[in-house]
């Protein structure tokens, strides 16, 4: 069984909102990515993965908008490691209204990690290991 953390938290705001008054769709892909980076950094030292030129690319993103939102939610954000491949990991997104435990959106983000050519690089040895602990 995977326990989510819930790293990112976020107060919905009128610029997150459409015309409708809730978060617009675009909006998602901002609050999902925000979590990835508070994952990673919390993780691995990514300056060393820059420093060696590695570089985690988003090659897949695949939504599922669960509930509208409206302006003034605060919203829980949590990012697993589903899946690891030989060249891709996949990762599991969920957001959630906070005070409900209600699932707003939930995302499978698939990503490479290119070298400085921007060649997909294969997941072996340190680097493995290193994701593994992601897991």
């Amino acid at each position: 069984m995977i326990i989510l953390e819930y790293l990112s938290e976020i107060k919905v705001r009128g610029y997150h909102a459409d015309f409708y008054g809730h978060v617009n769709n675009a909006r998602y892909l901002e609050f999902f990515e925000e979590d990835r980076w508070a994952f990673f950094e919390s993780k691995i030292d990514l300056r060393e993965w820059v420093e060696e030129g590695l570089v985690f690319l988003v090659v897949n993103i695949n939504i599922n908008y669960r509930r509208a939102v409206p302006v003034g939610e605060t919203l829980l954000v949590s990012t697993n490691v589903e899946k690891i491949g030989n060249r891709s990991v996949v990762m599991r997104q969920e957001i959630l209204l906070k005070e409900s435990k209600e699932v707003a959106a939930d995302a499978l983000v698939t990503f490479v990690v290119i070298d400085k050519g921007g060649r997909a690089v294969a997941i072996e040895g340190e680097m493995l290991a290193a994701i593994e602990k992601l897991h």
